[in-house]
């Protein structure tokens, strides 16, 4: 894919966004100091220590030597083998960062310095990368500037504080998934196909994006001229994911029962519909209705299936016949969110997968856009909380609105009748604020111990909701700013 030269003020931004990474990196992480199960940080360290010392057909198997009730390996193969990778690195430096049933826990100053500078690596390798080049594929041709439409992707606090901060490798997926978006915006599907079947088999998560590349490469196939040039579309289309797949999966084809074990891993369905205050529908309908109470897993499951799939089967069944890119990352956008919104089993962090390809939409709804994507980045907040990193929070999102957001939207003021929305955008921005601030030095009541969590939970939901409304409004009307032409 061929990219313009890099102009220095792309560079110099790029250095901060790095440079920000660095200090983050510095704060807390999840589980610190909290035994015997600790947090995310131990459980990507301990899928080191099975990936370096176990046999690849027992990384998802319970056995004397992978314990899987103690963070047992439950991402797809790609992030297995990326542990494997980090941890021969890590062993090399240090044997006790994985060594078999004694390395568990482990919170050395030299272990945290690595654990961090691996993600970092992932950011500029890949995350970052692909950032440029999708922004490049999208807004080249457009009268801002580069750097411009650059801003907002690479200084978006949610991925930051949730890689850098908590701890995950999220850039990865996402990052393959950016790419695999500027590959087909620029007609190599068979590239993308295989970028985002990367994607998806590092993080299970990224089936929120799976029916939209599906309908839209299916609708390319459709648009070829002649019988034989769709079926040979399809078919190299196909065959480029069925051959990635058998590759990845090579360790377990062995047996059926090899292939359910990691499936059953992949998607545990014991673990109920939610479990921490998460923005979505059910969350919030259970405040009012205890539907977690009322119905068994397997029944929840059921009803979820059925509403999701009400709402993302009209979505791409309407992008199917009116392909567009626009289109295509509208669709992306709202297939995801219908997913987080009403799918069984929603982390809070998800919502990273609705708002990394949202960055897309910035060059057309840049002040809903950029209101939407700090909504994500406070719906997380009671994790920042629990993970020492409300400075960062408070800093980044601070940076973030009254820096990024002021320079970009006094900036398109010109070109777009922003200035009411912004004031409504401003005073729920504020509220936000406020109710980080107060949530922090105000304690719960006794008879409403979750107030605060569930007040941001209801808040965060109301947002998402809108943005929702207003991205499949969008799509279906096809009032797509005028001054933007994807070409």
């Amino acid at each position: 894919m061929k990219i313009n030269v890099i102009k220095a003020d792309v560079i110099a931004a790029l250095s901060v966004a790095v440079a920000i990474r660095c200090i983050v990196s510095l704060y807390s992480y999840s589980g610190a100091g909290n035994p015997p199960m600790y947090g995310d940080y131990e459980a990507q360290r301990h899928w080191q220590e099975i990936t370096t010392n176990v046999q690849p057909r027992d990384w998802y198997r319970n056995t004397t030597e992978n314990d899987l009730l103690y963070w047992g390996l439950d991402y797809p193969p790609i992030t297995a083998y990326h542990s494997y990778i980090i941890g021969i690195v890590g062993k090399g430096l240090n044997e006790s960062f994985v060594k078999l049933g004694e390395s568990r826990g482990i919170e050395s100053a030299a272990h945290k310095n690595f654990m961090r500078m691996t993600v970092l690596f992932a950011d500029i390798l890949l995350y970052l990368p692909a950032i440029l080049i999708f922004g490049t594929v999208l807004f080249t041709n457009f009268k801002k500037s580069l750097l411009f439409y650059l801003l907002p992707m690479v200084f978006y606090p949610g991925q930051i504080l949730i890689d850098n901060g908590h701890f995950q490798y999220n850039n990865v997926s996402l990052g393959l998934c950016l790419l695999a978006v500027a590959a087909i915006f620029k007609g190599r599907f068979y590239m993308g196909s295989f970028l985002y079947t990367l994607a998806l088999n590092y993080k299970q998560m990224e089936l929120y994006h799976a029916l939209p590349f599906f309908i839209y490469l299916l609708r390319t196939c459709c648009d070829q001229k002649g019988f034989l040039s769709k079926l040979k579309t399809f078919a190299f289309i196909a065959s480029t994911v069925l051959a990635t797949f058998l590759v990845i999966w090579l360790p377990w084809l062995t047996s059926v029962t090899s292939i359910l074990e990691v499936l059953y891993r992949l998607f545990p369905i014991g673990r109920g519909v939610f479990e921490d205050k998460v923005a979505n529908f059910w969350c919030a309908l259970n405040v009012v209705y205890k539907i977690k109470n009322k119905l068994q897993n397997q029944q929840m499951a059921t009803l979820c299936l059925g509403v999701t799939a009400a709402f993302v089967l009209p979505i791409n069944i309407h992008m199917f016949f009116n392909k567009r890119k626009q289109t295509f990352l509208l669709s992306l956008v709202s297939t995801a969110m219908a997913f987080y919104l009403f799918s069984f089993q929603v982390h809070e962090k998800s919502i990273l997968l609705v708002a990394v390809p949202a960055l897309g939409l910035f060059s057309s709804y840049p002040l809903e856009t950029l209101w939407f994507l700090e909504a994500t980045v406070f719906s997380m907040f009671p994790l920042y909380v629990k993970d020492g990193l409300v400075i960062p929070f408070f800093a980044l999102l601070f940076i973030y609105h009254f820096c990024i957001k002021h320079i970009l939207l006094k900036e398109l003021n010109q070109d777009f009748k922003i200035s009411s929305l912004s004031a409504i955008s401003s005073i729920s921005i504020f509220s936000m604020f406020f109710i980080a601030l107060v949530s922090l030095y105000a304690p719960a009541p006794e008879r409403y111990p979750f107030i605060w969590p569930l007040l941001i939970c209801l808040h965060s939901f109301a947002h998402f909701f809108v943005y929702f409304g207003f991205c499949i409004s969008h799509q279906i009307s096809g009032e797509f700013n005028v001054k933007i032409n994807y070409k």
